[in-house]
């Protein structure tokens, strides 16, 4: 078996146009994409009155989407179902249950851009293509706060909502292959939560550089799945722990399947834009993501309440059809490592996080 197997145990609001230079908290990195510096802990987290309840909780919308029944018919795994469009491959389920958890960091994501959509210093975009849309959510919002532009959001699944702004629109779509968009066409093109789903960055950018208008802002967020922590508070150097044996996961079934995990790991995203054609410079913040509400900062505990609850609600459907159909786990091992990450990410002496990523870069103006 697989090395990283068990031992035989085991909504947002519409915001203003984003500035280029909006203000940045304690731990995000500059523009050269140093590492985000630790986050502080709270001393009084942990004690009677400072659960960890996560109570800031309440923002998800359950989506469908009204198209064909032949699109609507998804594979299942073990109960959970995942998107079956054409020969396409993709690791998480697309059912009502993941669907949260991707809402939940939406969320999230726009709480940690200091309530924007995004960082790109673009204005009043005539177009907007949002890569891997998922729910939807981000580009219902884009077209919301852009009532003039044209927003166009493309997934595997059609999950999103069947109700839209008149500016707004979902295709079902497969971004690996050629795109079918006219070149110079969009202003804004913004691709978030992408990991393990890609076989080649270097392509995707490339045709991102087509699609984009000279002056055109491409952005990628996305995370790094590798928990770690900054102080001593968890044994990452015990095989066994739940936190290892995960990160081992998606490591070893990234690499097998040739779409890594670890996109934004030491600026592979802005190495593969640079190879596309973006000449830069390349916008880079890195951003620790907590699991929990274990931070000092109110932002940051924030986000890891949101963090905590979208973790602990897709646990199992983050890892199944890596596991079982990657590297050939059995379910019950699976159900076993669920219920010892639920015990991790509620044990409040653990200040755990991974990392994320936001590059942004523009295409030459002509001339």
């Amino acid at each position: 078996m697989e090395s990283s197997k068990p031992p035989s145990s085991p909504p947002a609001a519409p915001s203003s146009p984003p500035a280029a230079a909006s203000p940045r908290s304690p731990q995000e990195a500059g523009t050269h994409g140093e590492e985000a510096a630790p986050i502080t802990v709270d001393p009084e987290f942990g004690t009677d009155d400072q659960g960890d309840g996560d109570s800031a909780l309440g923002y998800a919308e359950s989506s469908t989407a009204s198209l064909s029944s032949s699109i609507l018919q998804y594979r299942e795994i073990h109960g959970r179902t995942y998107q079956n469009f054409k020969e396409a491959e993709y690791w998480a389920p697309n059912d009502d249950k993941q669907n949260d958890g991707l809402d939940l960091h939406h969320h999230m994501m726009y709480l940690i851009h200091n309530n924007s959509l995004f960082r790109s210093p673009v204005e009043d975009p005539g177009a907007v293509l949002d890569v891997g849309t998922g729910t939807g959510l981000w580009a219902l919002d884009c077209a919301d706060q852009f009532p003039s532009a044209e927003v166009i959001g493309t997934d595997l699944s059609p999950i999103q909502p069947s109700w839209t702004p008149p500016n707004c629109r979902f295709e079902l779509d497969d971004a690996s292959l050629d795109w079918t968009f006219a070149s110079d066409k969009f202003d804004l093109i913004h691709l978030r939560f992408l990991i393990g789903s890609i076989e080649d960055w270097p392509k995707l950018y490339r045709q991102a550089y087509r699609c984009l208008k000279p002056g055109g802002w491409l952005e990628h967020t996305d995370f790094t799945i590798r928990i770690a922590a900054d102080d001593d508070s968890i044994p990452m150097d015990d095989p066994k722990h739940p936190y290892v044996i995960w990160n081992k996961i998606f490591a070893e079934a990234g690499e097998k399947m040739g779409r890594t995990f670890l996109v934004s790991d030491k600026g592979k995203n802005a190495e593969w834009m640079k190879e596309a054609g973006f000449p830069g410079p390349f916008n880079v913040e890195h951003y620790k993501l907590p699991l929990g509400t274990w931070p000092k900062d109110k932002k940051w505990k924030e986000v890891g309440a949101f963090n905590k609850q979208s973790c602990l609600e897709g646990l199992e459907g983050f890892v199944l059809y890596l596991a079982v159909k990657v590297l050939g786990w059995e379910f019950a091992e699976v159900q076993v490592l669920c219920s010892k990450m639920r015990s991790a990410l509620n044990n409040p002496n653990y200040h755990a996080y991974y990392g994320c990523s936001t590059v942004w870069t523009q295409k030459p103006l002509e001339g």
